[in-house]
């Protein structure tokens, strides 16, 4: 049975997410802060698939040592990693660690994942992780990635983590093609989520609609060894923030540093 990690498991688009997936007989594990979220939904998920293969891990993916945690104790193998959570607090404010949360869990939640994880997938047929980005993406500063020095604006702030997670796909995707690992970003459709609500943004798409392009990219058999590409509304997009090899190889540097 192949299987799959869907992080941010329980809000909207996470749920379209993961019902895709279990639908096509997937052991899924969901994953997220809240342990009694994550148990609610793992049995309305059993019971509206009919798959009873569902579990959850319960980790906070702004903390680095959680997530290493939940990987060493995982008994592999993984075919797919959905990287889907996300936060945009309104105000700035920093982890234990003293990171700031948005960079830490937007961006640095999906670096860590995917060090610790795609451990489970090497050699593989068709392993996947997909990291669910958004069109809504740009500002990235290299010199000031916690925004320690500009304004805390959390529209800013979330944009330049998802242009963050476009530029990551690429560098990891060039690192995990040897193993025979796909790495792919998408543009979930607009949906009114938590996120979308804290920005401002609202939402026009049912969560299934959201849920239709990183389903696409995880699942679509015609996909099989496409890596390190872009992908909205199914169709591969160019990425401009991807471009720049030497800043996606500064930007890897930098959160490898954390």
């Amino acid at each position: 049975m192949r299987t799959a990690i869907i992080t941010g498991a329980y809000g909207a688009i996470g749920k379209a997410i993961a019902r895709g997936v279990a639908a096509q007989g997937y052991h899924v594990t969901l994953a997220g802060r809240n342990e009694q979220a994550l148990e609610d939904f793992r049995k309305e998920l059993a019971d509206k698939t009919g798959n009873s293969h569902i579990s959850t891990i319960a980790v906070d993916f702004s903390q680095q040592q959680e997530i290493k945690a939940a990987a060493e104790k995982w008994s592999g193998p993984l075919h797919l990693l959905i990287n889907n959570a996300a936060t945009t607090p309104p105000t700035r404010m920093e982890t234990p660690q003293g990171i700031e949360v948005q960079f830490a869990t937007n961006v640095l939640g999906y670096f860590w994942m995917i060090g610790y994880f795609s451990e489970y997938m090497k050699g593989l047929d068709d392993a996947r992780i997909v990291n669910v980005a958004s069109y809504w993406a740009g500002d990235l500063d290299l010199n000031d990635l916690e925004f320690k020095k500009r304004h805390y604006n959390n529209d800013t702030v979330y944009r330049q983590s998802k242009q963050a997670n476009r530029m990551l796909t690429v560098a990891f995707a060039d690192r995990l093609k040897q193993y025979g690992i796909s790495v792919l970003s998408t543009h979930p459709g607009d949906v009114r989520s938590k996120v979308s609500t804290r920005l401002g943004h609202g939402g026009w798409e049912s969560p299934e609609e959201g849920a239709d392009t990183p389903l696409y990219c995880a699942l679509d058999p015609g996909l099989k060894g496409v890596t390190g590409k872009y992908f909205a509304h199914r169709h591969q997009e160019p990425c401009p923030f991807s471009m720049n090899n030497d800043e996606v190889e500064r930007l890897y540097e930098l959160c490898g540093e954390y």
